[in-house]
């Protein structure tokens, strides 16, 4: 999924001609450090040899034809080696739109994947088993992302104190799905519950994913349930679902035989009779597991400290990671919706102004939220963090309405529709507006109910020397 939605959205966003393109970043990256090597040291990529648009093409759909054979059940070391580092190169060099925790996430699990699979065997069931060390480390894992998140919501918002963070956290999250309105709505009692909840299975039951069998299992069980919750709740990309991957590594064959189709499970303990250790995997496991030790100091000293921080690699490979999510809640949903129109008058009462329609944040009130994760339409997330702030602090924003203004069509394809399909706007504007979830079965059917609260971005046109100037200053058009 991770490669479908790079294949679908890096060129818009970092292309050569994209929102914030590739080139600039890297080019600013080398100034800082002085040349290409240093450069290249603190941020490796792929890219630093080449990152036109056809080479950002060739990266996301080998990625994604590689997954799919794992997908499948051919994976071995050489393979998801090859996957691990074209991700890290996709997330290195997407700046803020691969800002987020699952991103650094996927590649720590997708390291430690390398390791669990023989070098060149990619058969379903290979003649050696993973080392048993890699299961700790995929346990150490769920501890870290389980319990930073867990941390990080305690000491950053009264509402998970008090249990009442549930009473905004569907309404306001980055992209409701259409159940997260009949959560809202849950009795006060249920959702106070469902706090309580969180707390077992972020601060509790991580500290069992190293205990005996009983223990384990049960733990293991906690964390997956939890995770199925946020995923019927809500649109987290594919944060869920890859969490439940380390958490697998709770459950041992006593249970998978009991829940696995049974030809699959004769086979595989047929597989297992002839199964002989590798002393190279072995070898290879302890290596990675002393590593993954050394790394692992400065994540946990972030844990312990009152100043947590989250979502953060302290390697340049992003081998060991901090974790957390929603350490604030926010009271209220607010939008910034792009708005354009044809008229030759921008500031008069009666101009008919066209919403652009974002492919999964509300736009129209009367649309049911999508079902779109584990998919993550990336320039929707960024407009969520955007309407809590002001353009100066995202200003990619204006190269945005530049390019509504001229009917990009790259742009345009991070939109679920244009409003202009036969010419482009003489202006567009950016609106705030506050949403809230409209009762279930109301009179009108509405999914939301929303207020305008003001001006996010004044109207602009083609020819406004303010905005042409910024964006020269900025390079990105010239």
């Amino acid at each position: 999924m991770a490669f479908l939605v790079a294949a679908q959205q890096l060129v818009p966003l970092v292309g050569e001609r994209g929102l914030t393109p590739a080139s600039i970043f890297l080019d600013r990256v080398r100034a800082h450090f002085g040349s290409t090597l240093p450069a290249f040291t603190a941020v490796p990529s792929i890219f630093w040899v080449n990152h036109s648009d056809l080479a950002l093409m060739l990266v996301s759909w080998t990625g994604l034809v590689l997954a799919v054979l794992v997908l499948i059940g051919y994976a071995n070391g050489l393979l998801l080696a090859v996957l691990w580092v074209l991700y890290l190169s996709i997330v290195h060099i997407g700046q803020d739109w691969y800002g987020y925790g699952w991103e650094i996430q996927l590649t720590e699990t997708g390291f430690l994947a390398i390791f669990l699979c023989p070098l060149f065997d990619g058969r379903p069931f290979p003649r050696h088993p993973p080392p048993l060390a890699l299961i700790w480390l995929f346990r150490w894992l769920t501890f870290r992302i389980m319990f930073g998140a867990g941390l990080i919501k305690i000491r950053g918002d009264s509402a998970w104190r008090d249990l009442t963070a549930l009473n905004y956290h569907f309404e306001t999250q980055p992209i409701p799905n259409p159940l997260s309105r009949w959560f809202h709505f849950l009795p006060s009692a249920v959702l106070k519950a469902g706090v309580i909840f969180n707390h077992l299975a972020e601060l509790i039951a991580p500290w069992f994913v190293f205990w005996p069998t009983i223990a384990r299992r049960l733990a293991g069980a906690i964390i997956v349930l939890f995770q199925l919750t946020l995923i019927a709740g809500g649109n987290l990309s594919f944060l869920n679902w890859l969490t439940i991957v380390p958490a697998l590594a709770c459950f041992d064959d006593a249970v998978w035989e009991k829940v696995l189709p049974r030809r699959l499970v004769e086979h595989a303990y047929a597989k297992s009779r002839t199964a002989t250790e590798s002393r190279g995997m072995l070898i290879a496991g302890w290596i990675v597991t002393a590593l993954v030790a050394v790394l692992s100091v400065r994540p946990v000293t972030n844990m312990l400290s009152s100043r947590q921080i989250m979502n953060t690699s302290f390697d340049p490979l992003n081998l060991v990671n901090t974790y957390g999510a929603f350490g604030s809640i926010g009271r209220e949903r607010l939008a910034v919706i792009f708005e354009g129109t044809d008229a030759d008058t921008p500031f008069d009462p009666e101009t008919n102004w066209k919403d652009y329609p974002y492919i999964a944040l509300p736009v129209d009130t009367n649309k049911r939220p999508p079902q779109i994760a584990p998919y993550q339409p990336r320039l929707d997330w960024q407009m969520w963090f955007a309407s809590m702030s002001t353009p100066q602090e995202y200003p990619w924003t204006l190269h945005l309405v530049w390019k509504l203004l001229h009917n990009d069509a790259d742009a345009l394809s991070l939109f679920a529709k244009n409003p202009f399909p036969t010419g482009a706007p003489k202006f567009v504007r950016a609106t705030l507006y506050r949403y809230k979830f409209a009762e279930p079965n109301n009179p009108s059917h509405q999914w939301w109910t929303r207020e305008l609260l003001g001006s996010w971005l004044p109207p602009l046109s083609a020819d406004d020397p303010r905005l042409r100037r910024f964006l020269q200053q900025a390079g990105w058009e010239r």
